[in-house]
């Protein structure tokens, strides 16, 4: 028996049966999360963790054996910051999706495994809502939100998952488990710990448990669908209306992506024309304004057609189109996926330098956004198989990464930075911000075990 596998027999003799998995075939499916990383290793095993103490006993372990931890949720992740790390430890959390929640504090008391859409769920049962609202939300974990700090569709409006995180429970480098925060709506007792560790990455440690805000459920929205020429059209409309008013969502998606939509699952969307969905959930009197000053907006900014509706089923299915865009270039071919940011400003400057991006690369890029709060998502598609293809298509992906940045943006606004964007960190944050990055990561995970490779560089052990 070799050293590794002795380990691995006496973390397995630590935990219930059943928790660790060391079966080649078993730990595939821990290998890659949904950005499908080829440089994914293949871990030593797998610790499908059933309670905090669980994550503790595998940390703990991987500490003393000087093994890398890679955590991981639902495997949704579009970054590559689940990827498992050769020869070392994958920790799910998907076994853990207890939720309670508190209506008279207005809380969710959730463990990381729980789905986003679930959590939603149980919060509408009591008349509440948590608002932060992935694409993804119906296959991604709690954990895997808090990880990415992850936002989605509503958040123009409402927020991202930080402002909704109350408490953590985390397990450390070194196998403790700490109790950041809690039910209280206001604390500032200590430095800011809690915010420290939503959007790490799971570089910091591991959220067992976390208490999210609550709030009323959301007032049936009104929805304007507009269609327009240009995507640049439609980003200046978006500019205008948010001089003016605050819409619970502000949706693009440019002419490519809604042609793939409609191959994908046809529902009657115009072929010829970028497309902006958004919607006003105001109240009965402010709503009629706010739609006013929308549809304004976008026949100042060359819309073809405003369609508006009332329904909420008839809304919810332009939403559902929307929700389609990824798993439609998904079904497409193999594709590169951004998630880069600007100020809402230079939304129009960001969507037409993507487009040219993709003449000068010779690719196809597909362009959606949460246009509202400036995050775009371009998915450069290429051909897997064609060394060219592939070649053209990552430099279109690091050209992208460029623009973001040279506009005042962010290579990444809610997706993560994982393994697929470390690279491009330092022309991001510079070598001053890069330096206080490594200090913190090297104060709370001094041996770099915690996901390593992911956010930052891995610093050899004699420099850090």
């Amino acid at each position: 028996m070799t050293d590794r596998s002795a380990a691995v027999a006496e973390l397995t003799a630590a935990l219930p049966e059943g928790v660790v998995a060391t079966r080649p075939e078993a730990l595939e499916k821990y290998r890659f999360d949904w950005a499908k990383d080829p440089e994914a290793g293949m871990p030593c095993a797998a610790v499908r963790a059933e309670t905090a103490e669980h994550v503790q006993v595998a940390v703990g372990w991987a500490a003393s054996h000087g093994i890398p931890v890679v955590p991981r949720g639902a495997g949704s992740g579009l970054s590559g910051g689940a990827s498992a790390v050769e020869g070392g430890l994958v920790v799910s959390l998907e076994r853990m999706t207890a939720i309670e929640i508190d209506p008279a504090a207005r809380c969710a008391v959730v463990e990381p495994g729980a789905f986003n859409a679930d959590v939603k769920k149980a919060a509408g049962e009591h008349g509440l809502w948590y608002p932060p609202d992935p694409s993804s939300f119906e296959i991604c974990s709690i954990g895997g939100n808090i990880a990415t700090n992850a936002g989605g569709l509503c958040c123009v409006k409402y927020g991202v998952t930080t402002d909704y995180v109350l408490g953590l429970d985390v397990v450390l480098a070194d196998g403790r488990l700490v109790t950041l925060g809690g039910k209280r709506i206001k604390d500032v007792a200590g430095l800011s710990l809690l915010k420290l560790f939503v959007g790490s990455e799971g570089t910091l440690g591991i959220v067992t448990r976390a208490t999210l805000r609550l709030v009323p459920a959301q007032l049936a929205p009104s929805t304007l669908v507009a269609t327009f020429d240009t995507v640049r059209g439609a980003a200046d409309a978006v500019v205008a209306m948010g001089r003016v008013v605050r819409a619970s969502m502000v949706e693009l998606m440019d002419r490519p992506t809604v042609n793939q939509v409609e191959d994908f699952a046809p529902m009657g969307l115009d072929r010829d024309r970028a497309l902006l969905l958004v919607q006003s959930d105001a109240p009965e009197g402010a709503r009629e304004q706010e739609m006013a000053v929308i549809e304004k907006s976008c026949v100042e900014a060359g819309s073809v057609d405003v369609f508006v509706t009332h329904d909420p089923a008839e809304g919810e299915s332009f939403v559902r189109a929307r929700r389609l865009a990824f798993p439609a270039a998904e079904a497409a071919g193999s594709l590169l996926l951004e998630d880069v940011g600007v100020p809402v400003p230079q939304l129009p400057d960001l969507v037409a330098r993507v487009e040219q991006i993709g003449v000068e690369r010779a690719v196809d890029i597909v362009c959606v956004a949460h246009a509202g709060d400036g995050n775009t998502h371009p998915i450069v598609m290429y051909d897997a198989a064609d060394a060219d293809s592939t070649r053209r298509a990552r430099a279109a992906f690091e050209d992208i990464l460029t623009a973001a940045i040279a506009l005042g943006g962010t290579i990444t606004g809610e997706h993560g930075v994982g393994r697929l964007k470390r690279d491009a960190l330092p022309a991001m944050l510079g070598p001053h911000v890069m330096e206080l990055n490594q200090r913190i990561k090297t104060a709370l995970d001094p041996d770099g075990l915690l996901n390593p490779g992911a956010v930052l560089p891995v610093i050899p052990a004699g420099q850090r």
